[in-house]
């Protein structure tokens, strides 16, 4: 989404019976291309991905800091993530696959997880370094217990009505291996939301944002602005999250 294109109303945009189906269709005539799923702006695909990897890279290997010294300890495995939103799989092969041994896919947008399985990421699924592609929107899709180390959710959560995006968080953290993170990429606009009739979506704003974190259960750890992006677009923003307290995990977890 564009700044100044968007038409900044109330709320009550979500309540449209068609909010979710208006996505789907839009995305359908699409390209399952790189260029397709980001809008025209395929030009970003390389500065994005190493952005996202920097930015949970320190979890994964831990933090170093003068002469080589470890500052923080890993706090996740490299195990298994989970790509929220995966499209034809572009932020698989060249983020979470790099930094993973396994990796699942959930997209709503049926010619798009057929690409990704059947041509674009053939390579790493032959490999053994997918696990499942998951043809389901991020409002239906539950997470199996425990099983991720990171659930990265990009460019996507904009399709989510704010409720909906709250028991989607909650179901992440129930997906979640302790010590796992959630990692939400984002554009924010300045204030309030910003809805999209075109692809029937929401850019919110950072406060709108960290109220949602907040209501879901969730502490924010980190967050930063990707830089190098096209001045006509919004601002984007990641977020690392874990839930709220120890305990928050343990009680959503079913005795063993």
């Amino acid at each position: 989404m564009i700044e100044g294109t968007s038409q900044d109303i109330e709320t009550l945009e979500f309540q449209k019976e068609t909010w979710y189906t208006d996505a789907l269709d839009y995305w359908s005539n699409k390209p399952a291309t790189i260029n397709g799923v980001l809008g025209g702006y395929g030009k970003v695909d390389k500065i994005d991905t190493e952005g996202s990897r920097l930015f949970i890279s320190e979890y994964i290997y831990g933090k170093k800091g003068a002469r080589n010294r470890k500052l923080t300890l890993p706090r996740i495995t490299e195990e298994y993530a989970c790509d929220c939103g995966a499209g034809i799989g572009r932020v698989t092969k060249n983020f979470l696959s790099r930094l993973f041994k396994k990796v699942d896919l959930v997209e709503y947008t049926p010619k798009f997880i057929e690409r990704a399985e059947k041509e674009f990421l053939k390579k790493e699924k032959e490999e053994g370094k997918i696990g499942e592609f998951i043809c389901k929107g991020l409002q239906e899709f539950i997470p199996e217990e425990r099983k991720y180390d990171l659930i990265w959710c990009q460019w996507v959560i904009g399709h989510l009505k704010d409720d909906d995006l709250i028991e989607f968080f909650k179901r992440c953290k129930i997906g979640l291996k302790p010590n796992g993170l959630i990692g939400v990429k984002e554009n924010v606009c300045v204030f309030g939301y910003q809805f999209d009739e075109t692809d029937s979506s929401v850019t919110r704003s950072d406060e709108i944002f960290k109220d949602i974190f907040q209501k879901s259960g969730l502490k924010l750890i980190k967050e930063a602005t990707q830089h190098g992006m096209p001045k006509q677009l919004y601002e984007v923003k990641m977020y690392a999250l874990e839930c709220a307290d120890d305990l928050d995990q343990e009680e959503l977890m079913p005795n063993e």
